[in-house]
């Protein structure tokens, strides 16, 4: 056993969510990726982790996540990936208190696995750099590194190639239709803009912040097109990655709070803050 280590005792850590404040598509390449431009920005709402490390080897989640067979899902992979790449010997149970909903756009698989990853990397002292937790995590799905690296960046490649950017953290009301978007559906659609010319950061920052998807998604998804439509009669409707979740900019909580209250019963959200450094490194400060 690594020393040090502490088994037994479980800890708790955030995989919090994210949105795309822009999503662009500049082509497709050879090996059928897409590559985009984007700015990822932290929410203070997520997913919440609790991992206890096992003497024995064993990786275990408690609770699975329904749907998801547990050889699937990112959290146990990412345990398992660090644990072959490392040689470690340690196990862990692992429970994920999930709260961001599958297929919204708002990274909670790919944070879940960021989580698992950074955690462990510390609570099995396996001594990995963020370059190599990053890496490891680019194995597991395009908007892990994000994650790993816990700043607000503009994305660029397959959305792994990051600058980190200090943006405004504004207060975002994010409505979350009751329905599932599958990227690989979104990206495979015939009418799909993939040909947008790139931009800058400070294109972006002057107002140039489209979402590619959102024609494709807004029509191939009624209940998406309904909150945008809702949404829109507040403040300028946006969609996050590929969907399915919303959201507007307020200039204060209160403002959003109260927009939120006079949705409509069939349409939930919430509202959150957008953080331009992730709770994660807060977390992994702390010890």
């Amino acid at each position: 056993m690594a020393s040090g280590v502490v088994t037994g005792m479980a800890t708790g850590w955030p995989a919090p969510a994210k949105l795309n404040l822009t999503l662009r598509i500049l082509g497709r390449r050879a090996d059928g990726y897409h590559r985009l431009q984007t700015l990822f920005q932290f929410l203070d709402v997520g997913d919440d982790l609790h991992l206890t490390v096992r003497p024995d080897g064993q990786i275990r989640l408690l609770i699975p996540v329904p749907g998801v067979p547990d050889e699937e899902n990112l959290v146990v992979r990412a345990a398992r990936l660090l644990q072959a790449v490392t040689g470690c010997q340690l196990g862990v149970d692992l429970r994920l208190d999930k709260r961001l909903p599958q297929g919204g756009g708002l990274g909670g698989g790919s944070s879940d696995a960021a989580t698992t990853l950074v955690a462990l990397n510390q609570l099995w002292g396996t001594g990995l750099g963020e370059d190599e937790l990053a890496e490891l995590g680019l194995a597991l799905g395009a908007d892990v590194p994000v994650f790993v690296r816990g700043r607000a960046a503009w994305g660029e490649g397959v959305g792994e190639r990051l600058t980190p950017v200090m943006v405004p953290e504004c207060w975002f009301l994010v409505m979350t239709p009751p329905c599932m978007v599958t990227t690989a559906d979104v990206f495979r659609h015939p009418k799909l803009t993939r040909n947008s010319p790139s931009i800058t950061i400070t294109d972006f920052i002057s107002g140039d912040d489209r979402n590619d998807c959102l024609e494709v998604v807004r029509g191939g998804y009624p209940p998406v097109a309904r909150a945008i439509a809702w949404l829109d009669g507040f403040a300028r409707a946006r969609l996050t990655g590929t969907g399915a979740c919303v959201f507007a900019s307020f200039s204060s909580r209160a403002e959003a709070e109260a927009v939120l209250l006079q949705a409509p019963a069939e349409l939930s959200g919430f509202v959150a803050r957008g953080l331009n450094r992730s709770p994660l490194l807060d977390r992994l400060a702390a010890g």
